[in-house]
């Protein structure tokens, strides 16, 4: 695999950071990029540096952010580089793909997508949100936005994903 920066998008709930962790798992050339969130350190889920948003807004002040985004009422940083390993995965939000691009050379998106009745069903299993905040979040979130080269249906086993997510990064190192 050669060298770059992978998004990883889609909705939240869809299995993006299982697939991940799956792919860094079965490959030592893929790493995680750890993002900072403001979301609070106990809250579960993927491994991410946990700010205040005090604590956010200096560190977009003094550059330590190659992007940076809002989402959901929560603050999104992703570090500069270099990144551990050859292909560096990072959980995006389809709307800073286009800075994305201009901020990582090489960069190039998948989008993992969902059924909205199996969505909603791993969004209330998470235990994050209550059925007002999944139902909003399922209209917001269309099936596929098309955002992204490459589309994975995670509908099926963890490893089903993790391969393909594997057999696209071969694809891309070519």
């Amino acid at each position: 695999m050669s060298a770059r920066v992978i998004g990883i998008v889609g909705p939240s709930g869809a299995g993006k950071d299982t697939l991940m962790r799956g792919a860094a798992a079965a490959d030592p050339r893929v790493s995680l990029v750890r993002r900072a969130i403001t979301r609070p350190a106990d809250a579960g889920g993927e491994d991410y540096d946990a700010l205040s948003e005090a604590e956010f807004r200096e560190s977009r002040a003094a550059g330590r952010f190659a992007l940076d985004w809002q989402a959901h009422g929560l603050c999104y940083g992703v570090p500069h580089g270099p990144f551990a390993g050859r292909v560096a995965l990072v959980n995006l939000s389809r709307g800073v793909l286009a800075q994305a691009a201009e901020a990582f050379p090489g960069f190039a998106a998948i989008e993992i997508t969902l059924p909205p009745g199996l969505l909603a069903q791993r969004l209330a299993a998470r235990g994050r949100e209550d059925a007002d905040d999944i139902a909003a979040r399922l209209a917001r979130a269309p099936a596929q936005s098309g955002a992204a080269e490459y589309s994975i249906d995670n509908s099926g086993p963890p490893e089903r994903g993790v391969a393909e997510l594997l057999s696209i990064l071969n694809e891309l190192s070519r």
